[in-house]
C-alpha cells in the first residue's frame, strides 16, 4: 500500500510539474494569437476608414474632371477588391492595387489646380493622408507582433507546445514587390 502511495504521489508530482511547465506556456501562445488577431483588427479598421473615404474623393473629382473616367474606375475596382480581400495576404495585394490607383489619381489632381484649391478636396486629402499613416503604423506594429509570436512557435519549448495544440505562424502584412519601385509622375502629359 506505502508503494502504492508512493508510485501515485510521484505520478503526482510528474504531472505538477508539466502542468507549471505547460499552462503558462500554452496561456502565452493565446495570448500572442489575440496580440496578432488584435493587432490585425487594426489595419482592418484603417481599411475600412480608407474604404469610407475614398468614394467621398471620387466624388469630388468627378465634379472637376469628368474625363477621367478611368482613373476613377479603377479607384473603384480596386476598392471593391480590398473589401472583399479575406486573408492578410489578399488584403495586401489588394491594398497596393488600391494605393497604384490611388497614386494615378494625384497626377491627375497635379492638372485640375482649381480642384486641389476645393476646401472639401483638401480636407478629404488631408483625411486621407493621415489614415495612411494610421495604417502603415499599424502594419508596422501588426508584423512585430507577428515577429514575437513566430518566435514563440519556432522556439523550443514553444515548438513543442505550439505543434500540440496546433498554433501555426502568423502571415506578415507583406507589401507589393512592385511597392519599392516609384510611380512615374508625368506633368508633360506625353508619357515620356
Amino acid at each position: 500500500m506505502k508503494k502504492l502511495l508512493g508510485q501515485i504521489v510521484i505520478v503526482l508530482v510528474i504531472s505538477a510539474v508539466f502542468a507549471a511547465i505547460l499552462i503558462p506556456s500554452y496561456n502565452g501562445f493565446v495570448d500572442g494569437e489575440e496580440n496578432v488577431n488584435k493587432a490585425y483588427a487594426q489595419i482592418e479598421n484603417q481599411l475600412q476608414r480608407r474604404l469610407d473615404l475614398i468614394p467621398n474623393l471620387v466624388n469630388t473629382v468627378k465634379g472637376f474632371a469628368e474625363h477621367e473616367k478611368e482613373v476613377l474606375g479603377n479607384i473603384a475596382d480596386a476598392r471593391a477588391k480590398l473589401a472583399g480581400a479575406g486573408t492578410p495576404e489578399e488584403q495586401a495585394v489588394a491594398n497596393d492595387e488600391l494605393s497604384g490607383a490611388l497614386n494615378r489619381l494625384l497626377v491627375v489632381v497635379e492638372n485640375y489646380p482649381e480642384l486641389k484649391a476645393d476646401a472639401n478636396f483638401r480636407q478629404l486629402m488631408d483625411e486621407l493622408a493621415g489614415t495612411e499613416n494610421r495604417l502603415s503604423v499599424a502594419r508596422q506594429d501588426y508584423n512585430e507582433i507577428v515577429s514575437d509570436y513566430n518566435k514563440k512557435v519556432k522556439r523550443m519549448p514553444g515548438s513543442i507546445i505550439a505543434s500540440i495544440f496546433n498554433f501555426d505562424e502568423k502571415e506578415y502584412f507583406k507589401a507589393d514587390a512592385n511597392a519599392k519601385d516609384a510611380p512615374v509622375v508625368d506633368f508633360k502629359g506625353d508619357g515620356k
